[in-house]
Formats: structure tokens, C-alpha cells, sequence
């Protein structure tokens, strides 16, 4: 619109030197009516733009900083916790997922079919009836979990992981949870119960509130009134995205759009993913991030560490249908990961849930997204 104002006044000009150097008065009335249209259509335009809508929050609630959704202020302070959530078939199906903020997914181990594990991030964890099942850490998901400045929960791991939870910034709690009959394996049975977040922080010392080495929100977020649209805002790079199908071929990570609700709607070993701690609700997202990552093996039994600090990285957003290229930067264990897009801006994303997947880069021309 700025453009076609710029145009009008031109024209105005034009008017103003044609009378002043004497030109013909058709000229004049040419141009003359040529501005009427065009002011006419500016107006019209103008008219037709839709005011940006405030943000009201009610009073004793706040933006989450993990999904910018509002809730009880009481939690403004308080960190979240990372899970790490089994995701072998046998563990399934997982207990209070759809209560996680963020949803990380990667590549575990180069060994068994590069099965995945997830990280959970959740923020209002007192709300936690059962969560889970709970499984060994990974030296990534250290490096990710800080980011966020939250308390990793899990058991236990393989000694790689130690020199990560030295970190300043690390705290752990590993093989408290409780246990839970369910008839599986005993490695399948470890669960985050009600009120057990709160117990073992104390009993161990660990400090629940936001500390010095929190570096403040991660993203960038628009509201549910004034929500990213990529096509409006990227209208010459953003494509189709509607169905996801994830490079890994153990479990068959898929995610599949619902037009009437705006959703990801999360899918593996053929089956929708759901939770019956939550009524069987499935597990769905407002954002998909994948990530491209190089990843360093660290023995030949299949463990690994994703090479998630680095700047400039590829990586896809997608929400409401649509997906646009962008890169990502993480310059060290705290700084959280920030998406560019291709001007070398900071994209914004939409108020839900989110989706992070780790493609490893010799699997990245496997990814399919329709």
C-alpha cells in the first residue's frame, strides 16, 4: 500500500508541474481523473485492513514462555522439567504426553533401527498424575534441556553423560520415580507420580525457580487473535505442508494436519499416538520444527551426540499447513536454539504446542512433507 501511495503522490506532482508549465488542460483532467480512481482504490485498501486486536491477559495470569498460552501466574518463576520418555513399542502407550509444552524427538542410538527417545518439556508439573515411562539421558538432551534452565528427569544413562551433568547449569533428578505394575518389563515400569517433582527437588537440593543461568524465553510468539500466516507473510517461499513422514524407521514418526482445529496430529507404529492419562487424547502441535543435525558416534555400541551448537544450520518451520526454510543458531549449552528466516530474521511462531524433530543430516533427503 505504501507503494501505491508513493504512486498517488507522484501523480500530484505530475498535476502540480503540468499547470505550472502551461500543458494542455486534457492532460490535466487525463491525469487528474486517473488520481480519483487511485485514491479511491487507497481508500478502499485502508478500509479493508483489519485492526490488530490487544492482547488481554486476565488478572493473576501470564504469556507461558513455552508455549505463550496464558496461565496461572503462579508459575511465571518456576522452571520446567525435561522428561525422557521411552519410545520403544513395548512402552507404549505413554502416560500424560499431551500435557508436555515441547516435544523433542531424535535419533537415540545409531543401533535398532536409529530408534527414537523423546524430551518433554513441561512446565506445570504439579499437575502431573503419571508421566512416562521414564528412560536413560543422552549427552544431547543435556545441551537441550539447558537451554530451557530445566530439571532433567530420567534414569540414569551411560557414563558419556557425565561430563555433561557437571555442567553449571545441570540438574538432575535419575531413578527415583515410582514404579507402576502395568505387567511389562521392569525397565518399562518408571513413572513420574503426583508430587514426586516437588519431593525430590527438595530432598536433593535442587532449586525449582528460574536461576542465573536461565537466558529468558525462547521464542518469539504471535497471538491467537493475530496469528503467523506463512503464506501472507512469506508469500513467495511458503509451500504446502499438511503431512509429515519423519526419517525414522523404526517407529514411523508422522504428523498429519487437521484444517478445522489447526493442529499436528502425531502418529508412530502406524497407529495415532494417544494418552490415557488424558483420555486418550492424541498427541498433537500448533509448531513443527526439524531440524537438520550432523551427529558425532561415540562407541559401536550405538551411542551418539547430535552436534546441536552450531549457527547457521538448516531447518523447516511448519504451522497452519504451510512451511518455510529457515536455519538455526545455538552458540552454547544455555543460549537457546533461534530460527532466521531467509532475510536473517527471527521467526515468530504461534501460540500452542511444539514439535522439535532432529533429522540426522545423512537422512535429511528422506524427510517428506506434502
Amino acid at each position: 500500500m505504501k507503494r501505491r501511495l508513493l504512486m498517488l503522490l507522484a501523480s500530484v506532482a505530475m498535476v502540480a508541474a503540468l499547470t505550472a508549465c502551461g500543458g494542455k488542460e486534457e492532460a490535466v483532467e487525463e491525469v487528474t481523473v486517473e488520481i480519483e480512481e487511485e485514491a479511491a482504490e487507497v481508500e478502499e485498501v485502508v478500509e479493508e485492513e483489519e485492526p490488530v486486536v490487544e492482547d488481554v491477559i486476565p488478572e493473576g495470569y501470564y504469556r507461558s514462555e513455552l508455549t505463550n498460552e496464558i496461565i496461572s501466574e503462579e508459575l511465571k518463576n518456576q522452571r520446567p522439567i525435561a522428561v525422557m520418555v521411552d519410545n520403544e513399542k513395548t512402552a507404549l502407550p505413554h502416560y500424560g504426553l499431551t500435557q508436555a509444552d515441547v516435544v523433542y524427538e531424535l535419533m537415540n542410538s545409531t543401533k535398532n533401527d536409529e530408534i527414537t527417545r523423546f524430551m518433554a518439556l513441561v512446565k506445570d508439573w504439579d499437575a502431573i498424575e503419571q508421566f512416562g515411562s521414564i528412560r536413560s539421558l543422552r549427552p544431547t538432551n543435556v545441551l537441550l534441556a539447558n537451554e530451557w534452565n530445566a530439571i532433567i528427569c530420567h534414569d540414569g544413562g551411560p557414563f558419556y553423560i557425565n561430563d555433561y551433568l557437571a555442567l553449571p547449569a545441570s540438574d538432575h533428578i535419575s531413578g527415583y520415580f515410582g514404579r507402576v505394575n502395568n505387567g511389562k518389563a521392569r525397565e518399562f515400569t518408571e513413572y513420574i507420580l503426583t508430587g514426586e517433582i516437588e519431593k525430590y527437588t527438595s530432598r536433593l537440593g535442587i532449586g525449582t525457580e528460574y536461576n542465573e543461568y536461565y537466558e529468558g524465553s525462547h521464542y518469539q510468539f504471535a497471538t491467537e487473535a493475530n496469528p503467523v500466516l506463512l503464506e501472507e507473510v512469506y508469500e513467495d517461499f511458503a509451500k504446502e505442508a499438511t503431512f509429515i513422514d519423519l526419517p525414522f524407521k523404526h517407529n514411523g514418526s508422522e504428523l498429519t494436519y487437521n484444517a478445522e482445529d489447526g493442529l499436528y496430529y502425531y502418529s508412530e507404529y502406524g497407529s495415532a499416538h494417544v494418552d490415557p492419562q488424558n483420555g486418550n487424547k492424541q498427541l498433537s502441535f500448533k509448531n513443527v520444527i526439524i531440524q537438520r543435525v550432523t551427529y558425532s558416534q561415540l562407541d559401536e555400541n550405538g551411542y551418539l551426540i547430535f552436534n546441536c551448537i552450531g549457527e547457521g544450520q538448516e531447518a523447516i518451520y511448519i504451522t497452519n499447513g504451510k512451511r518455510i526454510n529457515v536455519t538455526w543458531t545455538k552458540r552454547s549449552d544455555t543460549e537457546p536454539t533461534r530460527y532466521y528466516d531467509g532475510m536473517g530474521d527471527e521467526i515468530t511462531i504461534n501460540t500452542g504446542k511444539t514439535y522439535v524433530a532432529f533429522v540426522a543430516d545423512q537422512r535429511w533427503d528422506e524427510l517428506v512433507i506434502k
